[in-house]
Parts: structure tokens; sequence; C-alpha cells
């Protein structure tokens, strides 16, 4: 019997290598800044598993950087993983800014800081865990995974 491949209560086992973890991720702000709520949908094979929280006082952008930080946390060894996101500033961020504010330090391209650094530090490390391909959906659009999401993220600034 090999380990399950997510954490948090996940029990999953006999897991192929060609098994694709699918991270749907959604954030949302009431006010910006103000209490803020993130949330997702994981899905590997027949397995699913929803998770959310929030912070006081937030940002949108922080909110759809901590659920993709959360989904990658809670996987327990090296995945191939599929992230679905509906916001521009992830994905893009990930897949075309993040080399470059690197290489300048941690500072955009007009030489100031980069918004949210420690979020996109700690992105960084845990991308460099997986091999993940990140995807752009657009949100409120129907896509039943990105829908649910943002009902997890909306229901978490209540609490």
């Amino acid at each position: 019997m090999t380990r399950g491949l997510l954490s948090s209560g996940w029990n999953i086992f006999k897991m192929s290598s060609d098994s694709i973890v699918k991270i749907y991720t959604d954030g949302a702000c009431s006010g910006n800044p103000g209490p803020g709520g993130w949330g997702l949908v994981m899905r590997w094979n027949s397995h699913e598993k929803e998770l959310s929280g929030g912070e006081a006082e937030t940002t949108n952008n922080r909110m759809e950087m901590m659920a993709v930080i959360k989904g990658l946390e809670a996987l327990k060894k090296k995945s191939q993983v599929e992230v679905y996101t509906d916001s521009k500033y992830v994905q893009q961020g990930l897949n075309e800014w993040l080399a470059g504010w690197k290489a300048r330090g941690w500072k955009t391209a007009a030489k100031k800081p980069v918004k949210n650094q420690d979020l996109w530090q700690e992105l960084d490390e845990l991308q460099a865990q997986h091999d993940i391909t990140f995807h752009w959906v657009k949100g409120h659009a129907g896509h039943p995974e990105n829908e649910r999401a943002d009902a997890l993220a909306t229901a978490a600034i209540r609490r």
C-alpha cells in the first residue's frame, strides 16, 4: 500500500504515476482591501476535496494566490497538477512574470517592489515541488468547478 497523495484526511491509495490532480481555485474580497476568502476544489481520479478559508483584512489578489497555495500545500508528494484559476494576475504571474521578478531581485520592470512578494515566493517554492500546468478560465461564466470555488470563497468571507 502506498501513502496517500493528498493530505488533510484524504486517504488515497494505489496511485498510478499518470494520475493528474486538478485544482480549481478562486478568491473573493468584500471591499478591496477588506475581508476576503479563498476556495478550491481538488480532484484526483474519483476523489474530490473542497477547502476554504479567509482573512479579516486582505485583497482579492492575495485571496486568489492563497487558494493556489493551499491547494498545493495539500499535496503530500510530488504530483502532476493542473491548476485552474480565473485570475489573470495569478496565471500570468506564475507563467510570465515570476522569472523576471526573481532575476531583478523582486522588482518589477519599472524597478518597483513586487506586490505580494511573500505569497509569490511561497508559490515559487511550492511549484518547484510539482509538475504544474496553470490554466485560466473565465470567471462567472458557468464553469462548474470555478463556480463552486467561488461559492466556497464567498462563504469564507462571512465566517
